[in-house]
């Protein structure tokens, strides 16, 4: 659930995007694409390998983590529904 609307989903495969290297600059995080997988077959619009995508602090989610083994990246470049720390359940 969005961390800032709990009653809203904020992921589905559709929107979802392993982005495993995350790093903090200026007290802001960001995390860079690392989805190779094929976007057709999850039925996403493309974001390139290597992206870097801003995480408004409101869009993280620290309550949980998640079971995929990635950090996850839940949006496009311009919208980020929720990032997800990997690990957890």
């Amino acid at each position: 659930m969005q961390p800032e609307n709990p009653t809203v989903p904020c992921c589905g495969e559709g929107d979802a995007y392993f982005c495993d290297e995350v790093h903090v600059r200026d007290g802001h995080t960001f995390c860079n694409i690392t989805d190779d997988r094929r976007d057709e077959l999850l039925m996403r619009a493309h974001i390139d390998v290597g992206t870097e995508i801003a995480i408004p602090d409101n869009k993280l989610k620290w309550d949980r983590g998640n079971p995929t083994g990635h950090a996850v990246h839940d949006g496009l470049p311009i919208m980020v529904y929720c990032f997800v720390q990997s690990g957890g359940v």
